[in-house]
Parts: C-alpha cells; sequence; structure tokens
C-alpha cells in the first residue's frame, strides 16, 4: 500500500467548507462522503477529511481547538510556481478564507504565503526551487 496522509479537520458549516476546499483545487471523493464528512483529495496521497464537530470528536479523545484561537496545526500546499501561490491565496479569500494571517516570506528560491478556511485553520502555500538551496 502507498503511503498516504489523511487530515481531520473539524468545521462547522460542511458545505461551505467543501466548496472552499474545491475553490483550492481539491476534489471531493463521493464515495467516501457523507452528511458528516467531505473526503477532500489534494493528490493521490495527501487527503482531508472535513468532518463536522459531533463526527470529529468520536475520533478523539481531546477537546475540539477552536481553530480561531488556537493553533493546532499548520499545513501547507505545494505550488508549481510563484503565480500558483498568488492563485491560490486569492482564490481562498474569495471562497470565503482569510488571507495575509502573516507577512509573505520571498527568499528568491522560496515563496510562500498564508492564509486561513473559513473555520479558521492555517494553511499556507508554498513555491520552491530546490536549485536555490544549493547556497544555503
Amino acid at each position: 500500500m502507498m503511503k498516504s496522509i489523511y487530515v481531520g479537520l473539524p468545521v462547522t458549516n460542511l458545505a461551505a467548507s467543501t466548496q472552499f476546499y474545491e475553490a483550492l483545487g481539491f476534489k471531493k471523493d463521493a464515495q467516501f462522503s457523507d452528511d458528516t464528512t467531505s473526503t477532500m483529495a489534494w493528490s493521490d496521497t495527501i487527503t482531508f477529511q472535513l468532518q463536522t464537530h459531533d463526527k470529529f470528536k468520536g475520533w478523539v479523545s481531546k477537546e475540539v481547538a477552536d481553530a480561531r484561537t488556537t493553533s493546532e496545526v499548520l499545513l501547507t500546499l505545494s505550488q508549481d510556481t510563484r503565480d500558483d501561490v498568488d492563485a491560490i491565496v486569492k482564490a481562498a479569500t474569495e471562497a470565503g478564507g482569510k488571507a495575509g494571517t502573516r507577512a509573505p516570506i520571498d527568499m528568491g528560491w522560496l515563496y510562500n504565503r498564508s492564509f486561513e478556511d473559513p473555520d479558521g485553520h492555517m494553511l499556507e502555500a508554498l513555491w520552491l526551487d530546490m536549485t536555490g538551496t544549493a547556497d544555503m
């Protein structure tokens, strides 16, 4: 079996969150989605499972963090170009997210911008030119 990552995210409005992640380029997998979960594929090996708070609580033994006030995770989405970084951040804001949760990072060979989803989960878009790291 190929190694994969499944990221569970508690959301307050499943339909709105599903639309938000679709606007970023995620694809909904209807086979593993229902009225409590939207399974959203970022790639063949990375999947976000957006879950209602009640559904999410069934998987964890701790309180569900309020992502608007607590940093529980930082998710970084790789992009093919610098323009793609800007485009996904623009798509995020147009779909109900919030851009600029911190200043952009531009090191020439690395370009990174931050944003939040409608529930406050922190994400970044990253373009990286590995040939530029030789000078490090």
